[in-house]
């Protein structure tokens, strides 16, 4: 371990969250806090990018100052309380949902789509519905259609969050190559949210994923025998675990507490990864490389290429749009800068 180095366990964390900090906590991650519209690079060969943009703009300025009597009155008022980005991965949704974020009044939060379901689960609805009541606005990253029962919760709590006239944004991933790819996700979307549908603009951004533009595949494993070096080489606080342990104790933490577990966390170093057969181990996973990735933690590991951690049976499950998107980021945060 050279100087520079701190090094932590994953698997030795456990956090606890008080109530009111998970409200608090529902704020841009890291790599995203110091975004806004006008870093947002669009392609000039996509017009649908720059359209977005425009239109976030537009929506979030209408958000601004309107105080308790917008409030009250928002209900009657014309025009959709609700944006809905839709597209694939990287094309920037995320960089301007936190634009968004940044440029409207507060009281305001930003979270995934799982970081809400999770916040109802920590709760009860009840007391999530209140506390989100208060904002001015409401940022769901990455809207999933995966889970029936998730999807009903959030319909349920979208719905009575824009009835007290608060505005929502949501974005969501869909599947490249898939038949109806964007169209599709945004019109069972709409269905499945019946109430909230002539509330919502849909817009579509067209793009590449930037994360694949120089790499299609995550790092290369290191070789067992080689890992310590490798990790010696990492600086600032990295975080050393065997990878079924690592797995194991997810399984101790609640989903909603994976963010304050990496805080702090600059690179991991997995050893002797291999390859997820349980769906329940695989999904609190994909929820921990999230959180890594909203922090841009540098991944190292032995054993299993990270590509393979999925098996096959899951990449053609129902959750394979989850899985998908991990497999992207774990490509950006495996490959040297």
């Amino acid at each position: 371990m050279n100087a520079e180095q701190t090094t932590v366990a994953l698997s030795d964390r456990s956090p606890h969250v008080a109530p009111e900090e998970l409200i608090a906590g529902l704020v841009p991650p890291p790599q995203f806090e110091d975004v806004s519209f006008d870093s947002y690079r669009t392609d000039p060969a996509e017009p649908s990018q720059a359209e977005a943009r425009n239109k976030l703009e537009e929506f979030t300025a209408q958000t601004q100052s309107k105080g308790l009597f917008g409030k009250l009155f928002s209900k009657g008022s014309s025009g959709p309380k609700g944006v809905y980005l839709d597209g694939g991965y990287g094309v920037g949704k995320t960089h301007l949902l936190a634009s968004a974020w940044h440029a409207n009044d507060k009281p305001a939060t930003f979270g995934t789509f799982v970081e809400y379901t999770n916040l109802v689960g920590a709760l009860g609805f009840a007391r999530a519905r209140d506390d989100l009541s208060e904002m001015k606005l409401v940022c769901v990253d990455e809207f999933e259609l995966d889970d029936p029962g998730d999807t009903v919760l959030m319909s349920r709590l979208m719905r009575e969050l824009t009835d007290a006239g608060v505005k929502i944004i949501a974005t969501s991933n869909t599947l490249p190559g898939s038949l109806g790819e964007g169209r599709f996700a945004a019109q069972d979307f709409l269905r499945e949210i019946q109430a909230l549908a002539d509330q919502f603009e849909v817009y579509r951004i067209d793009g590449q994923d930037y994360r694949h533009r120089a790499l299609s595949a995550p790092a290369d494993p290191v070789p067992a025998e080689e890992l310590d070096a490798a990790a010696g080489e990492l600086t600032g606080v990295v975080a050393r675990d065997d990878f079924s342990t690592l797995l194991e104790h997810l399984s101790t933490v609640h989903p909603s507490r994976y963010g304050r577990m990496v805080d702090g966390v600059d690179a991991a170093a997995w050893e002797n990864v291999t390859t997820i057969e349980n769906e329940s181990v695989a999904l609190r996973f994909v929820a921990l490389v999230d959180r890594l990735y909203d922090r841009n933690v540098r991944i190292i590991n032995s054993g299993q290429a990270l590509d393979k951690v999925f098996t096959e049976d899951s990449l053609a499950g129902g959750y394979r749009k989850k899985y998908m998107r991990c497999l992207s980021r774990l490509t950006a945060l495996s490959s040297p800068e």
